[in-house]
């Protein structure tokens, strides 16, 4: 024990756990600065050093997207554990895990209201519930959304955030990609614009589904894109990949990406994008 232990617990002395540097600090994953949690949690987790996007959850994505008074859909029922699947844990272990740690019973979320006034439903992802991941919680989340948007007539914003299919739900979670994109496909039947964003990191089933299949695409600076991982993909071509390959600048170059915006500039990007595909009133009446 070093001499300062010992003068500490001669004396009693005991942190207290409500205050603590780890409650205070958080350290940039990208520039490894240490940050105040308020200044970086006020800068919309977006480090103020080296403009790093960190994650953020579903309700703050929401509530810096949509005008104040949007409305929560409530999320669908859906089976639980249809496989009784079990790895090291019980999956409704997991989920159970997952819900005590989240606001939200599962990773997708939707709002209905507006964006700088103009009507909109946007549904988010959040990586924090079980890696964002697809399964039919979150599949029939996003047709009810896009429902919605319908029944509105408004476009539908998806905000994308995953590690791709849920596999404790196995091939129900594969499922949901062709529904979804049936879903999009009835909204473009309808004229409504269908806008993804993408945040990081959006890989797996969820990339080849409905996160690259929208009118627009808005990626956040520096997010992963992609459907297999690097290593994978370079092992299977053997072949060294280019630098910031998946990366969200690096996919707006070559054409995947329609614009590479900073969180703080998002909801005016999307409701200048909006006003622009926003269908006419002719197309509303013909509907």
């Amino acid at each position: 024990m070093n001499w300062f232990n010992r003068v500490r617990n001669s004396l009693g002395f005991s942190a207290d756990k409500k205050s603590t540097e780890k409650d205070l600090w958080i350290k940039c994953k990208s520039c490894q600065e240490m940050l105040f949690v308020a200044e970086y949690e006020e800068n919309l987790c977006v480090c103020p050093r080296c403009d790093h996007h960190g994650r953020i959850g579903a309700d703050a994505r929401l509530h810096l997207l949509l005008d104040d008074g949007y409305q929560l859909l409530d999320q669908p029922v859906v089976t639980e554990d249809p496989l009784k699947f079990k790895d090291s844990k019980k999956y409704t272990d997991r989920l159970k895990a997952a819900r005590a740690a989240n606001p939200h019973n599962d990773a997708f979320v939707v709002g209905s209201g507006e964006i700088n006034g103009s009507p909109a439903v946007v549904g988010v992802q959040d990586f924090s519930f079980m890696g964002g991941s697809m399964g039919m919680a979150v599949g029939m989340a996003f047709c009810a959304g896009a429902e919605r948007a319908l029944t509105r007539k408004c476009p539908y914003v998806v905000v994308t955030a995953a590690g791709g299919a849920r596999m404790q739900e196995g091939i129900l979670s594969l499922m949901q990609m062709p529904r979804a994109t049936v879903m999009t496909r009835r909204l473009k039947a309808a004229g409504l614009p269908y806008i993804v964003v993408l945040t990081d990191p959006t890989t797996g089933g969820v990339t080849a589904s409905y996160a690259m299949l929208g009118d627009v695409h808005i990626a956040e600076p520096g997010c992963l894109i992609g459907f297999a991982g690097q290593r994978v993909i370079q092992d299977t071509i053997r072949e060294k990949l280019p630098e910031g390959f998946q990366r969200a600048e690096y996919l707006h170059k070559h054409g995947m990406v329609d614009m590479v915006v900073r969180r703080h500039e998002l909801k005016e990007t999307l409701a200048s994008v909006l006003d622009y595909l926003q269908p006419s009133p002719e197309t509303n009446e013909a509907a």
